[in-house]
């Protein structure tokens, strides 16, 4: 699997590492050390959000105690997945036909209302009440159970010293690394895998993004290259001029 450290405020993302497992520190310090090497400034980091992979806890537990960790809130919803299925079935039992549709969609309704009061909470109190109104319905014990596990991750982001911390992982790497440079092939071995990831990482920083314009959208960087919204724009160099370096 490809690891990868993103800035959320640039864009920027750091040299990737290959690694087949991701459950010890050492893939995350190599990946860090990597990171460092390109010129991230590791004392000046407050938050890191990612999907809660337990080396990664681990390494910045040991190794950046200063670091906090959000829980990202897309993973969150994923893993809620299973247990309000579970619930919206039970809602149903016994019913047919329209009735059964119908208390499915009213359970569904009512759980993803009070389990989204949780998550998005503006307040450790505003949080801990909705926390007693879902573990307060009949559906809702599983669901509150799942949430209190990562309450305090899912939290980090209210506090002063890391507001402006975002709550979602960079989940369009994946998406931009498969529709780009790589085109999402088997590439064989895991030194073909990491110079695709590398050579994606380059194109990424150096490539200006479209110019866009929507009414419901604002997209943060139109025209800019990463580079360029980090301050240090590359000007005529292109990524393959880059890469030839």
């Amino acid at each position: 699997m490809v690891l990868v450290v993103v800035d959320s405020v640039t864009g920027i993302v750091y040299p990737p590492v290959v690694v087949e497992r991701e459950e010890s520190e050492e893939p995350w310090r190599r990946l860090f050390a990597r990171a460092r090497g390109a010129g991230l400034r590791v004392g000046r980091l407050r938050g890191v959000t990612s999907d809660g992979a337990k080396g990664l806890l681990g390494f910045v537990g040991r190794k950046l105690e200063w670091v906090n960790h959000q829980r990202c809130v897309f993973h969150i919803w994923q893993g809620l997945g299973g247990e309000l299925a579970r619930r919206v079935a039970e809602a149903a039992q016994g019913l047919v036909g329209d009735a059964a549709e119908t208390a499915r969609k009213q359970a569904r309704k009512e759980l993803v209302r009070l389990a989204r009061a949780v998550i998005d909470a503006q307040s450790e109190r505003e949080a801990e009440l909705a926390l007693t109104q879902l573990r307060d319905h009949r559906l809702g014990r599983g669901l509150t159970e799942l949430i209190a596990e990562h309450l305090d991750a899912i939290q980090v982001h209210l506090s002063a010293y890391n507001r402006g911390l975002l709550r979602v992982a960079p989940e369009w790497v994946w998406r931009d690394f498969r529709l780009r440079v790589s085109r999402g092939r088997n590439h064989g071995s895991d030194d073909r895998l990491e110079r695709a990831s590398l050579v994606w990482q380059v194109y990424h920083n150096f490539t200006p993004a479209q110019w866009r314009s929507e009414h419901k959208r604002h997209y943060r960087r139109p025209g800019k290259s990463t580079l360029e919204l980090a301050g240090v724009p590359p000007g005529k160099v292109s990524y393959l001029d880059a890469l030839s370096v």
